[in-house]
């Protein structure tokens, strides 16, 4: 089985040189998506050799990924890797990404950086910011991952093929795993070991937390809308019913209606019935269109 690996890449002139060259011990077939980088990146990885995609503006680190897995599906790939340009990745741990799929023990493997002890090597703000995150996206997909914001991953020709990426942003890594767990595809962990010196990374990390969270909010409303929608609109529904007993209760005692009860009662079930009208419909729809 053949292995491509994908490198999206912005401003990476320092490392893309030395990245492409070790690579080319594991593969010959490298995607290089140049991101609208403004220094020498793209010819660089021209003049290497490797397949260039190349974006006129920086459309992000999701809208990269996308033009790979495009590219990668166009190639009819057995195996795409995705590995990032800052230098933080070893060459060596590629082999352990790709054994699961070659073994057909896995459809998606992710290098995590939190499965061995020692993970010292990791800023304390990362470390938090990852583990939050990864907690939130195993909420959406019933996993027990320790590390789904890890760029280093493998996958598999059925994932390469059915999986539609549309993430602009950094929220893609958490989409992938959302539509893969819809489809069942099997996804594991294996250790790697990453370096953060000089820690070269463009991503801003409060950009990217937020532009995760957005994007595991939206895509859970969309493949749970009961849950996502019918849960907070029951809440406010029942605590909306509650208000109105008391302030008709009120009304009966004392003859006047209390304006805050009245107003809480009248808010609480307005919001609480739109949240499961939309739930309800939502649902319809969604289920409409996967059974099309």
């Amino acid at each position: 089985m053949e292995i491509v690996v994908g490198i999206p890449a912005f401003n990476e002139e320092k490392n893309i040189a030395s990245i492409i060259l070790k690579l080319k011990k594991v593969t010959n077939k490298i995607i290089v998506c140049n991101d609208g980088s403004s220094d020498l990146t793209n010819k660089i990885a021209e003049e290497l050799g490797v397949i260039v995609i190349n974006h006129s503006e920086n459309l992000g680190y999701g809208a990269a990924i996308r033009s790979i897995f495009l590219k990668a599906k166009e190639m009819n790939s057995d195996i795409l890797v995705t590995f990032d340009a800052d230098g933080q990745h070893q060459i060596e741990d590629i082999q352990k990404v790709v054994e699961p799929i070659l073994k057909k023990e896995a459809d998606i493997v992710i290098g995590s950086r939190f499965l061995e002890e020692n993970t010292n090597e990791v800023p304390s703000y990362r470390k938090f910011g990852i583990k939050t995150i990864t907690k939130l996206t195993n909420m959406s997909i019933n996993e027990n991952l320790t590390d789904s914001q890890s760029g280093f991953r493998a996958y598999n020709n059925q994932v390469i093929n059915k999986i539609h990426p549309t993430d602009q942003g950094m929220g893609i890594s958490t989409e992938i795993l959302i539509k893969s767990s819809q489809k069942k595809f099997l996804i594991v962990e294996v250790p790697i070991k990453v370096s953060y010196e000089g820690d070269t990374s463009t991503h801003d990390p409060i950009s990217h937390g937020a532009s995760v969270i957005l994007s595991t909010l939206r895509f859970t409303s969309m493949e749970h809308p009961l849950k996502f929608y019918g849960i907070p609109g029951g809440i406010l529904s029942a605590i909306g019913l509650f208000f109105v007993v008391w302030t008709i209760q009120y009304f009966t005692q004392f003859g006047s209606f209390p304006p805050i009860l009245a107003l809480i009662a009248v808010g609480s079930t307005i919001v609480g019935m739109i949240l499961l009208m939309n739930a309800i419909l939502l649902h319809s729809i969604i289920t409409l269109i996967k059974d099309k």
